[in-house]
C-alpha cells in the first residue's frame, strides 16, 4: 500500500490567512482523496498531503487558483516518505519565525450582502457582517499568525452557533477572525438625539440635512446628504476644505451610474474586494455627450466638486454603509452621501473613539459609532481608470498591506518616502511591503501617525531594517526622521526623480542590467545641483541615472506662496520668455499692484528666487496665463482644472512648440515658445479649452521628441511623477510614443505621485 501513495510537503507563501485558504486547501483534499493536514504558521499555509500522484498533481494544480480574496506567490513543493495516513485535517496555528502577509481589508462581500437583505437568515440586519472572503482584517490586526486572538475581534467571545462555524471546515465562514452575530458581537450606537435606533436615528440625521460622523474599517467619516448645498457647503466650511472635492457614496452601481459615466473598467474597481474611491467624468458636465436618461433624477450638490469635472465614487463597503442607505422597508436615507475623512484639511484621519469625541465634536452633529477598536487608521484608496488601465491616485485600504515581488533581492531596509502624500515601506529579500496612505508630513500629527504606522509595519512583516533610505531633500522631514531614528545603522539618499523611475521600474519587474528613458515630471523635487527639478528626462536603471534633458530653470520667486499662487509663477515665466506683464494678461490683473512691485525686484535681482525646472509649475503658469486658475486651495487644482477645460476639445491651428537650447548638455528644454504663444492666443480670445488642449498636445509631443532624440540608450520608456495624474496628458503621450515603436511603462499598482517613492528607494539603495 505505501509504495503505490506518495507524501508531499508544499509552502504556499502570499495573502493565504484570513482568506478562507484553509477550507479550500481541505475541501480540495478530500475531493481529491488525500490524507494530510494543513496549517498557517507565520511564513504562510504549510500543507502535507498524501495519496496517488495523479491526486497530488491535480491538488498542486489547484493551489494556484485560490480563494477570491487569496493571492498566491509561489507554492514550493518537498517529496516525503509517505505514512498511511488516513483523513485529512486543519492543524492549529504555529510559530516558525517565518514570514507572511496579513491581508488587506475586503469590501463585503455579494454572499454576505445576501444573507444581511435576508429576514430568514440570522445575520439579518447584522451591521458586522462578514466571512472569508470579506470584512476587516490589516486595520484590526496586531500580529501574525492572522489569528482571532491578535485581532480587536479577541475583545468579543464567540457565542456556540458562531463558534460552530468558526471550527467547521466546510462552513465558509471558518477560521473567519471578525466573525460574529447580533448575540456576540460589536454593537453600533448613536450619540444624537433620536428614537434609540442607531441607523434610523442616523438616517434621520442626513435627511434632515445633518453632518454625521461615522465609524468604518480604517477611520471615522463626515457624511452629509450629497444633493443638499447646504449641508454639503457647511461640511466643506467646517472641514476648512476650500474647493477640495468631496468624495460620493452611492448604494450601487446603478445609482453610480446616475451621477457618472461607468466604463466596464471602473465597473470592475467599483465593486472589486478593495472598493476604492475611483474618480468618474461626472453627467452633465461640459464635455459629457451621454444621452442615457438615467443621468436626469439625481443631481449632486455644485459644492461637492466645484469646477470638477470628475467625482470620486465608491460603493458601500460595509454593511454599516448598506444599512444606513435602508434596506427595503426602512425610511431611505439620501440616495448620495458624501463620504471624506474625519479630519479637518491636512490632518491624519481620526480613528480613536476618544479622540473622535474631541476632534470630531465641531465638525458633525452627531456620531454613529460601534466598539469594535480600530487598530491601524487606513484612508480610502483613490484609483482612476485611463485608456482601460487602472491609475492609482492614493494607494491605502484594501491594497495595504499586501506585498510586491522584487526583481532583486535587498537586505531588511526601511524607505521613508517623500514628504507629500507619504507612504513608508520595509523590504526584505525579494518582498517589500508599502504603507497605508500617512499624509503630508509638514504637520506633527502626520509625523506621529509616521511613527505608529512604521512600527506597525515592522511587527506585522518580522523585518527589523539594518539600513533605511531617504529623499536626498537636506530639508526634507522624512529624511530628517530617518537620521534621529537610524541610532547606527546606515542611511543611504536617493534623488527624488531617480525613485519615481525606479518605483515604476521595479513594479514591472524590470531586470537590474536594464536602462529606461525616465520622464520625471511633477512639481517639487531637490536636484544635485541645488536646483528644483520637476522637468526631466533621465536614462536610468536601478544603481543610477544620467540627466538627459530638463526644462530650462525658471526663478520660483517666494517658494511655497508661489505654489499658493499661481499667477506668480505665471509672471516668472513671461518675464523669463522676455514677453513682459502686459495689462491684459490674466495674471498680470491677478497679481496685485503692491505685490507686483516686490516680485519684479525678486526676479531681476534674484532675491529669495530658487531656480526651477518643474513641469508642474508650468502647468500652474499656463493655468494662470489662459485664465483658469490664480490661486490655489489645494494640491494642482490649476493643472487639475486645465486638464478639464482640455478635455474633449480640439486644438485646431496653430500648434506650440517647445524649443531645445542649442549646444546644452544635458538638454535644455525652453518653454517660452508655449509661454509665448499662450499669451497671444490669449489676446487673440482663444477658448480657453483649446489653449488647454494645445498645451496637453506640446507637451506629449515633446516627450515623444525627445524619446526619439535619445532612442539609441533605450526604447522602454518610464512616465512617473504627480503629472502623469493627468489622464488626457496621459494617454496622449502613451499614445504617441507606443505609435513611435517604444514600450511605454506607467504606474499601474502604485500611483505616479509621491506615494510611490518608498519602492524606488527600497530598489535604488538595495542596487547601490
Amino acid at each position: 500500500m505505501t509504495a503505490e501513495r506518495r507524501r508531499r510537503r508544499l509552502r504556499v507563501r502570499g495573502v493565504v490567512q484570513g482568506v478562507g485558504f484553509r477550507p479550500f486547501v481541505y475541501t480540495t483534499a478530500t475531493e481529491l482523496a488525500l490524507a494530510g493536514e494543513v496549517g498557517n504558521d507565520e511564513a504562510g499555509v504549510l500543507v502535507e498531503v498524501e495519496g496517488s500522484a495523479a491526486a497530488l498533481d491535480a491538488f498542486a494544480e489547484r493551489l494556484r487558483r485560490p480563494p477570491p480574496a487569496a493571492t498566491v506567490e509561489s507554492v514550493e513543493c518537498t517529496d516525503l516518505a509517505a505514512r498511511d495516513d488516513t483523513g485529512f485535517r486543519i492543524a492549529d496555528s504555529a510559530r516558525t519565525g517565518g514570514r507572511t502577509a496579513v491581508p488587506p481589508d475586503a469590501a463585503l462581500c455579494a454572499t454576505c450582502t445576501g444573507e444581511l437583505r435576508d429576514p430568514g437568515n440570522r445575520r439579518y440586519r447584522h451591521p458586522f457582517i462578514n466571512c472569508t472572503d470579506c470584512g476587516p482584517r490589516f486595520t484590526i490586526t496586531t500580529g501574525l499568525p492572522f489569528d482571532r486572538e491578535r485581532t480587536s475581534m479577541a475583545e468579543f467571545a464567540l457565542c456556540d452557533s458562531c463558534a460552530r462555524e468558526y471550527a467547521d471546515p466546510t462552513d465558509r465562514r471558518f477560521h473567519a477572525q471578525s466573525i460574529c452575530c447580533p448575540g456576540c458581537g460589536p454593537v453600533l450606537t448613536f450619540s444624537g438625539t433620536g428614537a434609540g435606533d442607531a441607523l434610523s436615528d442616523a438616517r434621520a440625521l442626513l435627511r434632515a440635512g445633518g453632518i454625521l460622523a461615522v465609524k468604518g474599517i480604517g477611520g471615522y467619516h463626515l457624511a452629509c446628504d450629497a444633493t443638499d448645498q447646504a449641508a454639503v457647503s457647511e461640511l466643506r466650511r467646517q472641514k476648512d476644505r476650500g474647493d477640495k472635492p468631496f468624495a460620493v457614496m452611492v448604494p450601487d452601481l446603478t445609482t453610480a451610474r446616475r451621477i457618472v459615466r461607468v466604463d466596464r473598467a471602473s465597473a470592475a474597481l467599483l465593486t472589486g474586494a478593495a472598493h476604492p474611491i475611483v474618480l468618474l467624468p461626472r453627467r452633465g458636465h461640459a464635455g459629457d455627450d451621454s444621452t442615457s436618461s438615467a443621468a436626469a433624477d439625481l443631481d449632486v450638490a455644485q459644492a461637492v466638486a466645484p469646477a470638477s469635472p470628475d467625482l470620486g465614487v465608491m460603493l458601500p463597503y460595509t454593511a454599516v454603509h448598506l444599512l444606513l442607505f435602508g434596506l427595503p422597508g426602512d425610511p431611505s436615507g439620501p440616495r448620495a452621501l458624501v463620504m471624506t475623512s474625519g479630519n479637518r484639511g491636512g490632518e491624519p484621519i481620526c480613528y480613536d473613539d476618544e479622540d473622535a469625541r474631541t476632534r470630531l465634536a465641531g465638525l458633525a452633529d452627531a456620531r454613529l459609532s460601534h466598539n469594535r477598536r480600530i487598530l491601524v487608521p487606513c484612508d480610502d484608496s483613490v484609483l482612476r481608470v485611463v485608456d482601460g488601465v487602472e491609475l492609482p491616485i492614493r494607494r491605502s485600504r484594501g491594497y495595504v498591506p499586501a506585498p510586491m515581488v522584487l526583481p532583486m533581492p535587498v537586505p531588511p531596509t526601511l524607505a521613508v518616502g517623500g514628504d507629500v502624500k507619504n507612504t513608508c515601506a520595509v523590504a526584505d529579500g525579494r518582498t517589500v511591503w508599502l504603507s497605508q496612505h500617512l499624509g503630508d508630513m509638514d504637520r506633527p500629527a502626520t509625523l506621529a501617525a509616521f511613527d505608529t504606522a512604521e512600527r506597525h509595519l515592522e511587527r506585522l512583516t518580522r523585518v527589523t531594517p539594518g539600513r533605511l533610505v531617504a529623499d536626498a531633500h537636506p530639508g526634507y522631514r522624512s529624511t530628517g526622521w530617518a537620521r534621529r531614528h537610524a541610532g547606527e545603522r546606515e542611511v543611504r539618499t536617493v534623488q527624488h526623480h531617480h525613485a519615481h523611475i525606479a518605483a515604476v521600474m521595479g513594479e514591472h519587474g524590470l531586470d537590474p542590467s536594464e536602462t529606461v528613458l525616465g520622464f520625471a515630471f511633477d512639481g517639487t523635487g531637490w536636484g544635485p545641483d541645488g536646483a528644483i527639478w520637476g522637468g526631466e528626462l533621465l536614462a536610468a536603471g536601478y544603481r543610477g541615472f544620467r540627466r538627459l534633458a530638463h526644462l530650462k530653470y525658471v526663478p520660483l520667486p517666494g517658494g511655497d506662496i508661489t505654489v499658493e499662487r499661481p499667477y506668480r509663477m505665471a509672471l516668472a515665466h513671461l518675464w523669463a520668455a522676455g514677453v513682459g506683464w502686459p495689462e491684459h494678461l490674466a495674471p498680470v490683473q491677478a497679481c496685485p499692484h503692491t505685490e507686483r512691485g516686490v516680485l519684479e525686484h525678486q526676479l531681476r535681482t534674484g532675491l529669495g528666487c530658487a531656480p526651477t525646472s518643474s513641469m508642474g509649475r508650468l502647468f500652474d503658469a499656463v493655468a494662470s496665463l489662459a485664465g483658469i486658475r490664480h490661486t490655489v486651495d489645494y494640491e494642482a487644482q490649476a493643472a487639475i482644472e486645465l486638464e478639464a477645460a482640455a478635455r474633449d476639445t480640439s486644438t485646431g491651428k496653430p500648434v506650440y512648440r517647445f524649443a531645445a537650447v542649442p549646444g546644452t548638455d544635458p538638454v535644455v528644454i525652453d518653454p517660452a515658445p508655449v509661454i509665448t504663444a499662450v499669451a497671444q492666443d490669449t489676446g487673440r480670445t482663444v477658448p480657453t479649452g483649446v489653449i488647454g488642449a494645445r498645451f496637453h498636445a506640446a507637451v506629449a509631443r515633446l516627450v515623444a521628441e525627445l524619446a526619439l532624440d535619445h532612442g539609441e540608450i533605450a526604447r522602454t520608456v518610464v512616465l512617473s511623477g504627480g503629472v502623469f495624474q493627468n489622464a488626457l496628458l496621459l494617454s496622449a503621450t502613451r499614445t504617441l510614443l507606443r505609435d513611435h515603436g517604444f514600450t511605454v511603462l506607467c504606474p499601474h499598482r502604485l500611483p505616479p505621485n509621491d506615494g510611490g517613492l518608498a519602492l524606488g528607494q527600497v530598489l535604488a539603495a538595495g542596487a547601490g
